[in-house]
């Protein structure tokens, strides 16, 4: 070998061991597979956001009758409230498709929605960018005519909220997204041979989902609809191994669990294992419990009453009992077919918000502590900042007596100082044998309240 040649096969080595390495910085690569992928740390900002929000829209708020399942429950199932209302009140011959045209978003205002949105203390949205119906919020090139640049809107809803929600909020932005569709041919062909042939997914699916993640990089991408067909139908593995090796939010984005029959509470991301679901005890994965405001339907109901909806305290309960456990809280809105958020949704945000601003401490960026809730008194939930040593006490009943008794904590004497949040001045306090504390609360009128339904105490220098 000739010494000049040297160089040129040192440089070759070099780009050999770089093209082993991986991506830039020598990030690690995933394999197409659940052992792999399922290994790859989530990334921390989801754990830190602890709240976001959900919005179901879609073709569904038109008739905006029953649930969002209307296409299902009126054709397939063909329930007799459903068959009732669509004979009430349209002609014999009216289709689902025909709804299209009437889904406007006439006073749709990205820029309302993200100012409201923001206000509510949610961390990260997540929109529906196509149910099971179908219907993409994008002009997407592989829903030739049922999209929302094509029909109805003629407007590119996913872009215009994207936009509004990264110039004027903090927020992260998140798409939904439906793997199947309720009655696309392709699937339909697909499902009769037993998922043998793959038309659906190769033609349809996973090109759209490439085109999502590529056009608008969504930071959480929230899957759903398996219709039955396992991962491997849906080249699930394949398609997150993309996403975290190549796409362009690969080292910010979160998933969820919901890649395939069978794969729910069990790979991806995060867990969901159920809609509204809420354990009351600390599981050992990241999780989320998504659940909405109105308790019948994600999608907007023009047929419900005041009493459907969840209350302040109730969502606040949710919050703080999830928190505390482990999981991430996303509460659901349903927006009109005009694309207004309706003002009984816009109150519970903003009330959420009001909240959060006097307890955020309690909730964002909290780790779960030794205890999730007390053994003594009822309705009251612990979190825990690690670096402050700081334990939160989250009380959803102010004790009529104006005495705390914590059960949980144990003090020390001239160094545990207990603290409410928005009150600011140290309360007395009461070592208990062997543990707890009782906490002297202030004598406040309703008007010196820090907040509403629900309050947070700061303990310092307890274990």
């Amino acid at each position: 070998m000739r010494f000049q040649e040297l160089p040129r096969l040192l440089l070759l080595l070099l780009l050999l061991l770089l093209l082993l390495q991986g991506p830039a910085g020598g990030a690690a690569r995933f394999d197409p597979t659940w052992e792999s992928l399922d290994a790859r740390p989530l990334p921390a900002w989801f754990d830190q956001a602890k709240f976001g929000i959900f919005i179901h829209w879609g073709v569904f708020s038109v008739p905006s009758f029953g649930s969002e399942w209307f296409w299902w429950y009126w054709q397939k199932e063909k329930r007799p409230k459903y068959v009732d209302f669509m004979k009430n009140n349209y002609p014999p011959d009216f289709t689902y498709e025909d709804f299209g045209p009437q889904f406007t978003a006439k006073f749709f205002d990205a820029n309302q929605w993200a100012d409201i949105l923001q206000a509510s203390g949610a961390k990260y949205i997540v929109l529906t960018s196509k149910h099971h119906e179908g219907f993409t919020l994008w002009g997407s090139e592989y829903s030739w005519n049922w999209n929302a640049v094509d029909e109805g809107p003629k407007r590119d809803i996913v872009e215009e909220l994207a936009v509004a929600v990264r110039n004027r909020t903090d927020l992260r932005f998140g798409l939904y997204y439906s793997l199947f569709e309720w009655f696309h041919p392709l699937f339909l062909e697909d499902e009769s041979s037993f998922f043998q042939k793959r038309q659906f997914p190769v033609f349809k699916m996973l090109p759209e989902l490439y085109e999502l993640v590529n056009t608008y990089q969504p930071e959480v991408l929230w899957s759903d609809g398996d219709g039955g067909a396992p991962d491997t139908y849906w080249n699930s593995t394949g398609f997150l191994a993309w996403l975290y090796n190549e796409s362009p939010v690969r080292d910010t984005v979160v998933t969820n669990d919901r890649w395939g029959a069978g794969s729910i509470c069990k790979h991806g991301g995060y867990y969901t294992c159920r809609d509204r679901y809420n354990p009351g005890y600390l599981l050992p994965h990241k999780w989320e419990n998504c659940m909405t405001i109105d308790k019948f339907s994600w999608g907007y109901r023009r047929n419900a009453g005041s009493s459907d909806y969840l209350t302040i305290e109730e969502l606040v309960k949710q919050l703080v009992e999830t928190v505390s456990c482990g999981g991430n809280l996303l509460m659901n809105i349903g927006p009109t077919k005009d694309g207004t958020i309706s003002p009984i949704f816009e109150e519970r945000l903003r009330q959420m918000g009001t909240w959060l601003k006097v307890n955020g401490k309690a909730i964002y960026e909290t780790h779960t502590w030794r205890s999730q809730n007390d053994t003594v008194t009822p309705d009251v939930w612990y979190t825990f900042k690690p670096e402050s040593k700081l334990v939160y006490a989250l009380f959803l009943k102010w004790p009529t007596s104006g005495q705390l008794l914590l059960g949980q904590p144990k003090a020390t004497l001239r160094a545990t100082e207990v603290k409410l949040l928005g009150h600011g001045q140290p309360l007395k306090w009461t070592s208990l044998k062997p543990n707890g504390i009782m906490v002297e609360l202030p004598h406040l009128t309703f008007h010196q309240m820090p907040c509403e339904w629900g309050w947070a105490l700061s303990l310092s220098n307890v274990t």
